[in-house]
C-alpha cells in the first residue's frame, strides 16, 4: 500500500504545473548555508549578491529563456546560483537533471562538500531526498533520486556518464576546464546538450571563469547570447557604468590605498560603499534579440568579498604572465591573449648589449643550459638568471659531431667542466644542465647516466601548465618493469615556456631615467650580447595559432616561421633548467645567499635588507660557485 501510494503521489507530482515562484525567492525562503560549505553561515539573502537574482530567476520554469550563460570573476557566487537551482527543482520543479564537473573526481568531492550540504542544511530538501542508509535507496554520491526526479553527477571526462540518460535541467559548471574530446566521442557539452533535447522545457546552465581567447567556450557562449553587463550606480553622481579595472587606481607601491574612481564624475569610491552600488545595479543586454540565451558578465571587482585593496594587492603582486593571466582570468572575468606572437627578430638585434660573451653581468647570480640534439650536432646556450627571472644570455655554441659517437660528448663535457667569470670576479660554472632526449634518445640516457646530478634528461610536453613537471623512470629491468633507482626524464612544458618566453621578449628594458631613479627592469626581462642575426632569426621562428582538428573543436599549437628553431628550443630548455632548481619558488634568503657567494656587490632594490658581506675574494682567486648555494 505504501508503495502504491508512493507510485500515486510521485505521478499527482509529475503531473502538476510547474510553480509561479521564481528560484531566488526560493532560496530566500527556505536556502540555509552551512558552517561547512560556507565563510558566511546562516540563511540565504539574495541582496547579499543581488546580480545573482536575474540569473537564478532565468533559470526559474516560468521564465521562457532556455539557455542561460554566466562568465565570471572568482567569488562571484556562480556555483551557489546553480546550488540554489538544483534545491529548487528537488522541492519545487522535479525532473531528470544532470550535473557536470571538469572531472569525475571532482564531481564526487562537490557532490560531498556542496550537495551533501545543501540538502542536509535544508528541510525541505532533506524530507524528499532518500536516506542513503539503505542499499537501494537512490542516494549515492553521484545520484540523488528524489520524488519525481533524480540528480546525476558525473564529470566531463566520461562519455558514459554524459550520455547516461534523457534529462530537462542540466548545469555545466567550469566548462572552460573540459576536454574538447572525452573518450574520442566528442565535445563534451554537445554530449550533454544532447540529452536535454526530448524536453520541450529544458532548461540548460553554463557557469565559468574564462581561459584562453579562442579556446574558451564560456566567452563563445556568451559572444552568441544577449550579452548582459552589470550597470552599477555613482553614489557621487548617480550615473551607471560597469565597473573597470583601469579605473581602480593606487598611489606607487601602496595597493592597500586603492580607491575605485567614477568615469563620469572622477569621484573617488572607497570599498565599503559596493554594497550600495550593487544593490542598485541593473543588467543590461547589449545584443537583445528574441530566442537568444540569456547571457551574464561579472568580474570580480563586484565580488562583496573581495575590497580594492585586495584586488589592487592581487594585481600588484602578478609579476609575470602566468600570474598575470590567473589575475585577467578571476578579477577581470576576461580571456587571456596568449604571448604567441614572435616579435620581430629585427628589434632584438638592435637591442643586443655591449656585455662580453662568455662573461656574466653584475645582476645574474647562476648559470643554467639548455641543449637541443640534432643529426649532426648538438647546439646548447648558456644563461644567467637573476631576481625576478631576469636573464642573460651568456653564451651560444654549435658542437660538431654525429650524436651516436662519442666525440661530441666528450665535447660537452668540456663544457660542463668550464667556468664563467662573474663581474665581481667570481668564476661560475653551469648549476643544471637540461638536454632534450627527442633525438638520439638511448645516447643521450647514456651520456646523462654518466654525468653528474647537475644533468637532467627532458622531454616536451604541450599541455603541462607549468615550466617542468614532475620526472618518471626510464630505465626498465628485464622484465619491463620500470627500476625504482633508474634514469628520471623530466617533463617540460614547451607552449607554457614559449608563451612566457614571447611575452618577456615584448617587455621594454628600464630607461635610464627609471634606472637613476631606483627602477628595475620589468620581470622575465631578457638581455642578449651582441650574436649575430641567425640567432634572433632562431628565437622568433615560432608562433602560437588557434586551429581546428579533424572534428571542428578549436586548439592551440604552435607553429614554425622558419626551419630552424634550435636557439628557441635551447632557450626553453635553459629555462626548464632554473626551474628544476627552483627559481620559481625563490624566496629572499635564497636570492641573499646567492648575491653573498658573489662577494655581497650585487646591486639590490632598496627596500632590501643588507646582508653581512663575506670577506671579499682577491681577482685573483678563481672561486667556483657550485649548486650548494640554492
Amino acid at each position: 500500500m505504501d508503495a502504491l501510494q508512493e507510485c500515486l503521489a510521485a505521478a499527482a507530482m509529475a503531473l502538476r504545473p510547474d510553480p509561479l515562484l521564481s528560484v531566488s525567492e526560493w532560496a530566500d525562503a527556505h536556502r540555509f548555508l552551512s558552517q561547512t560549505a560556507s565563510g558566511e553561515p546562516g540563511p540565504w539573502r539574495t541582496e547579499r549578491t543581488p546580480y545573482l537574482k536575474e540569473i537564478m530567476d532565468c533559470l526559474s520554469p516560468a521564465n521562457p529563456v532556455e539557455k542561460v550563460v554566466f562568465m565570471k570573476g572568482a567569488q562571484i557566487g556562480g556555483t551557489e546560483a546553480g546550488n540554489n537551482w538544483i534545491g529548487y527543482v528537488i522541492h519545487h520543479a522535479p525532473g531528470p537533471m544532470l550535473a557536470v564537473q571538469p572531472t569525475v573526481e571532482m564531481a564526487k568531492r562537490w557532490s560531498k562538500q556542496r550537495i551533501a550540504s545543501l540538502i542536509d542544511s535544508t528541510p525541505v530538501l532533506r524530507e524528499r531526498v532518500k536516506e542513503a542508509r539503505a542499499r537501494d535507496s537512490g542516494n549515492t554520491v553521484q545520484s540523488k533520486e528524489f520524488t519525481g526526479g533524480i540528480l546525476v553527477m558525473t564529470g566531463a571526462n566520461s562519455a558514459v556518464g554524459l550520455r547516461s540518460m534523457p534529462v530537462r535541467y542540466l548545469f555545466l559548471d567550469e566548462v572552460d576546464a573540459y576536454d574538447f574530446d572525452v573518450d574520442g566521442e566528442g565535445d563534451p557539452v554537445s554530449l550533454a546538450s544532447q540529452r536535454t533535447i526530448t524536453f520541450a522545457n529544458r532548461k540548460i546552465f553554463l557557469v565559468s571563469t574564462p581561459t584562453i581567447q579562442g579556446l574558451s567556450r564560456i566567452e563563445l557562449e556568451y559572444d552568441a547570447s544577449d550579452r548582459r553587463r552589470w550597470w552599477v550606480p555613482c553614489p557621487e553622481c548617480a550615473e551607471h557604468q560597469v565597473l573597470e579595472e583601469k579605473h581602480l587606481q593606487w598611489p606607487k607601491d601602496r595597493p592597500e590605498e586603492a580607491m575605485y574612481f567614477c568615469a563620469h564624475c572622477g569621484v573617488a569610491i572607497p570599498s565599503h560603499r559596493k554594497p550600495w552600488m550593487n544593490a542598485r545595479g541593473q543588467w543590461r543586454a547589449d545584443a537583445p534579440g528574441v530566442g537568444k540565451s540569456a547571457g551574464f558578465h561579472l568580474s570580480g571587482l563586484n565580488s562583496p568579498w573581495l575590497t580594492w585593496a585586495q584586488i589592487a594587492e592581487r594585481k600588484a603582486a602578478a609579476k609575470d604572465d602566468a600570474a598575470m593571466k590567473v589575475y585577467v582570468n578571476t578579477i577581470e572575468a576576461r580571456t587571456w591573449a596568449e604571448s604567441g606572437e614572435a616579435p620581430e627578430w629585427q628589434r632584438l638585434y638592435d637591442r643586443r648589449e655591449d656585455y662580453r660573451i662568455g662573461e656574466i653581468p653584475e645582476d645574474g647570480l647562476f648559470l643554467t643550459a639548455g641543449v637541443d640534439v640534432q643529426k649532426d650536432r648538438l647546439e646548447l646556450e648558456v644563461v644567467a638568471w637573476g631576481r625576478d627571472r631576469e636573464s642573460w644570455s651568456i653564451d651560444y655554441r654549435v658542437l660538431q659531431g654525429d650524436p651516436v659517437k662519442p666525440d661530441v660528448w666528450r665535447q660537452l663535457d668540456a663544457v660542463m667542466a668550464e667556468t664563467f667569470t662573474h663581474a665581481s670576479c667570481v668564476e661560475l660554472s653551469i648549476m643544471r644542465l637540461a638536454i632534450d632526449t627527442g633525438y638520439a634518445t638511448q645516447e643521450v640516457y647514456d651520456w646523462v647516466r654518466k654525468s653528474s646530478d647537475r644533468v637532467i634528461a627532458v622531454k616536451g610536453v604541450d599541455r603541462l601548465g607549468a615550466a617542468i613537471g614532475t620526472p618518471s623512470h626510464m630505465d626498465v629491468t628485464m622484465q619491463g618493469k620500470r627500476k625504482r633507482r633508474g634514469l628520471l626524464v623530466w617533463p617540460v612544458g614547451v607552449s607554457f615556456c614559449k608563451s612566457e618566453f614571447y611575452g618577456h621578449l615584448r617587455k621594454d628594458k628600464a630607461t635610464d631615467e627609471q634606472a637613476q631613479a631606483g627602477e628595475k627592469n620589468p620581470p622575465g626581462f631578457c638581455h642578449f650580447p651582441k650574436y649575430g642575426e641567425e640567432y634572433f632569426k632562431q628565437l622568433t621562428a615560432e608562433r602560437l595559432v588557434t586551429v581546428k582538428d579533424k572534428r571542428g573543436f578549436p586548439r592551440r599549437e604552435w607553429r614554425k616561421l622558419r626551419e630552424r628553431n634550435e636557439a628557441l628550443d635551447c632557450r626553453i630548455y635553459a629555462r626548464a633548467a632554473a626551474s628544476a632548481l627552483g627559481i620559481d619558488r625563490f624566496g629572499e634568503a635564497t636570492w641573499q645567499r646567492l648575491e653573498q657567494a658573489l662577494g655581497g656587490n650585487v646591486s639590490r632594490p632598496t627596500d632590501t635588507p643588507e646582508p653581512p658581506k663575506p670577506t671579499q675574494t682577491p681577482p685573483t682567486t678563481r672561486r667556483v660557485i657550485k649548486s650548494s648555494y640554492i
